[in-house]
């Protein structure tokens, strides 16, 4: 059997717990804060494989193993990688409170409705797009992924965030910063998480199911449920597919490129992506941002002519969509190809556009499809009769990175 035990925020273990164990493993603090049997071996934890070699050896033989951890072991913690390896019915888990739980109860906060999200040895920008599309993240950071480097992310996004350093320690602290200040300091390795808050949404309604909100109940929405100029914004249909191919997702980052009254950008954030519009007029600008508040979700507007301005784009986007189909078509195509992780995606009114999009998406090394889209909708006529009505075509082209050349992808 193996006792896997959570010291919670700054409590210990029982000694009845160490009590008759063999082999103890644990973190260097962990271990130097209990007292061990005379008898027990000690394992400090480092690379994963070498300990779980060693408990091997004594779970097969019948001796008591106890695995020492922080807080919740089974929330991000060892308790997988054990049940993995030995099988759960052979785990005693005795969890502690989890430094998410924590966090929040310092900060007077619910956490139900909180998005969690490890830093930890993993990629930082998934963590990043997270707190952009989310009012409530916590972070679960790391080497390389503290406070400092995911505030520095987040200089321009109205947020807050809460730092808890070695909580449950006389050393606990509890501090709310802005990102850029958050990104000014050097904080040390004892940070225990961060909360990346909303604060006008920090606080909603009662919830039924934990976690991220769940998925809108549709989409492709209607371009009445958005603010447009004469009928200049992307038609749900072509809309439809595209979201089916651009595939937005909690973690990912989209780019809405040449972005009109924002109704793609909107979408994708409604599916939980982070999103960057970009729109050369100002009064673009100004309809995007009035179409995300309305639809209540976060996108970050950039004013400026592309391809120049993507350049000054600082993650690259796991999907883009490319609106419009302008001379300088080709050139914003190549440069988004150039960037993106998995999917562009370019919708044309004008077929003569189409060799030369679908050249850049191929010479970027894309598998390249398309379609040309022609509906007709419904529409009344007098009489109580109803006619259908053509739209205009429109040529929905994509490209897909190979899954072997894709790099970094949100899991």
């Amino acid at each position: 059997m193996i006792t896997v035990v959570g010291a919670g925020t700054g409590a210990s273990p029982s000694p009845d717990v160490l009590a008759g164990a063999e082999l103890v493993v644990g973190g260097r603090r962990h271990l130097d804060a209990v007292r061990l049997p005379e008898t027990a071996e000690r394992i400090v934890l480092g690379p994963l494989a070498p300990a779980l070699d060693a408990m091997a050896q004594y779970v097969g033989t019948g001796r008591r193993v106890v695995v020492l951890a922080s807080g919740d072991p089974g929330f991000f913690g060892i308790v997988r990688a054990l049940a993995e390896r030995f099988g759960a019915g052979r785990l005693d888990v005795r969890a502690g409170v989890s430094s998410v739980a924590a966090a929040f109860a310092r900060a007077g906060l619910p956490w139900d409705d909180a998005v969690v999200v490890s830093a930890h040895g993993r990629e930082l920008r998934t963590a990043v797009n997270v707190c952009r599309a989310r009012p409530k993240v916590a972070v679960l950071t790391g080497p390389g992924s503290g406070p400092a480097e995911l505030g520095a992310a987040l200089a321009s996004d109205a947020r807050v965030l809460v730092v808890a350093t070695a909580l449950g320690s006389a050393d606990e602290r509890v501090e709310r910063v802005t990102p850029a200040e958050a990104a000014a300091r050097d904080w040390g390795p004892a940070v225990s998480v961060v909360l990346c808050l909303d604060e006008a949404r920090a606080l909603g309604g009662v919830r039924t199911v934990a976690g991220a909100p769940p998925g809108p109940a549709g989409w492709a929405l209607d371009e009445g449920d958005f603010a447009h100029r004469d009928s200049m914004i992307t038609k749900f249909e072509v809309r439809a597919l595209a979201l089916a191919r651009l595939g937005p997702r909690l973690g990912d980052l989209v780019w809405d490129v040449g972005a009109g009254s924002g109704s793609v950008a909107v979408e994708c954030a409604r599916l939980g992506a982070a999103v960057t519009a970009v729109e050369k007029t100002p009064d673009g600008v100004g309809r995007i941002r009035a179409n995300a508040a309305a639809h209540g979700v976060d996108v970050r507007v950039v004013h400026g002519t592309a391809p120049d301005v993507l350049s000054g784009l600082d993650d690259d986007p796991d999907a883009v969509f490319v609106g419009g189909g302008g001379r300088e078509l080709p050139a914003v195509v190549t440069a988004c190809a150039r960037r993106a992780r998995r999917t562009v995606v370019v919708a044309m009114a004008a077929l003569d556009r189409v060799p030369a999009a679908r050249a850049a998406l191929t010479g970027a090394g894309f598998d390249c499809d398309g379609v040309l889209l022609q509906s007709s909708r419904l529409a009344p006529l007098p009489g109580d009769v109803t006619r259908l009505a053509a739209t205009n075509p429109v040529f929905l082209l994509w490209g897909m990175r190979p899954p072997a050349h894709r790099e970094g992808v949100a899991q």
